[in-house]
């Protein structure tokens, strides 16, 4: 099989329709179906070239090369396309992150969904969105939605073959989200740690994933209405639901900071002054509101007699996995 370079970019998604938990964690098959949206503010390039000359992989993260630890969960997901496709050989890898880290969004979405276009166009892969979302899955279960723009299924599926992401809406009509950053410090409680937990002591979680199974066809309507309210309202409820598995875990533990509290506070009161406006977590402090496009500048500036400037971060929705045709970035060395 001919080998060259490839590049691709990737938006990394908010999950409207929460994944909360894993019914197999080396597959990282989900426990339920969920939905989100891709955010065009943030994203990752990558770039791949298969190397005669290596004796193994390299991998350089925003210039500077990556220790063996860090390249060893990049050798272990390029396992997957040589195993898949019998083929031996070394790359080396080059990731540009532009998630900031404020943001409190998981870059790891953008950046395996973009690590696995750029194998598919370094390797000549005639392989559909669909099927290189199962393989982004199992670099982080977040990038399967990242393939895609607007608004994003990852159905659960019953095997690694068919739990894939499927492309809902462009939202292309008049939807946008502003970020409201509240603490970029490392969690008590990593996502995986918190997932493991609430999956095998909420005696809420059983609920939770029936609940959200029935949230998913409610929101999927709203969405085919254009309906940004309805969405809204869904996408609140289904997120105070998930954080409500943490709080009866045991032991007990929660994402939420004073801000966070304090941040939903202000989003309620927006929408007490007519904005549409509605609020989303994932397992961190920080809170996204989704909005209409139009009002994300009066909302922003509503939020800033609370937050910093820094804090917030306005954005439209982002595109589907692209091929960068001209790297921009220096090359680095061997």
């Amino acid at each position: 099989m001919q080998k060259r370079i490839g590049a691709c970019r990737a938006h990394t998604n908010i999950a409207l329709i929460k994944y909360w938990g894993k019914r197999d964690q080396t597959l990282f098959l989900p426990t339920s179906s969920s939905l989100s949206l891709t955010l065009n503010a943030f994203y990752t390039d990558t770039r791949v070239q298969w190397l005669d000359n290596l004796s193994n992989d390299l991998f350089y993260l925003n210039g500077e090369k990556q220790s063996k630890e860090e390249t060893n969960k990049i050798s272990r997901f390029l396992d997957l396309f040589r195993d898949e496709l019998g083929i031996n050989g070394y790359a080396k890898v080059e990731s540009y992150n532009h998630v900031p880290t404020a943001a409190g969004l998981a870059s790891s979405a953008s950046a395996f969904a973009a690590l696995a276009g750029a194998c598919r166009e370094s390797l000549h892969l005639d392989w559909s969105n669909e099927k290189l979302s199962t393989f982004a899955r199992r670099g982080s279960g977040s990038a399967t939605r990242s393939v895609y723009g607007g608004f994003v299924e990852w159905n659960k599926g019953t095997s690694s073959v068919d739990s894939k992401a499927i492309a809902i809406d462009d939202a292309n009509w008049d939807v946008g989200m502003v970020i409201i950053a509240i603490n970029k410090a490392k969690k008590k409680v990593s996502s995986r740690e918190g997932m493991q937990l609430t999956v095998a002591t909420s005696p809420f979680y059983s609920q939770w994933v029936e609940q959200s199974e029935q949230d998913l066809i409610a929101i999927k309507e709203a969405i085919a209405n254009q309906d940004i309210q309805r969405v809204g309202e869904i996408a609140e409820t289904n997120a105070m639901r998930m954080h409500a598995t943490t709080l009866a875990a045991n032991p007990p533990f929660t994402y939420f900071e004073p801000e966070t509290l304090q941040a939903i506070a202000s989003v309620q009161a927006l929408r007490e002054k007519g904005f549409t406006a509605y609020y989303t977590i994932d397992a961190g402090p920080n809170v996204k509101v989704l909005c209409k496009a139009s009002e994300m500048s009066q909302i922003k500036q509503h939020l800033s007699e609370t937050f910093t400037n820094d804090q917030l971060i306005t954005t439209t929705p982002g595109d589907a996995l692209t091929r960068l045709d001209h790297w921009e970035y220096e090359d680095v060395t061997n």
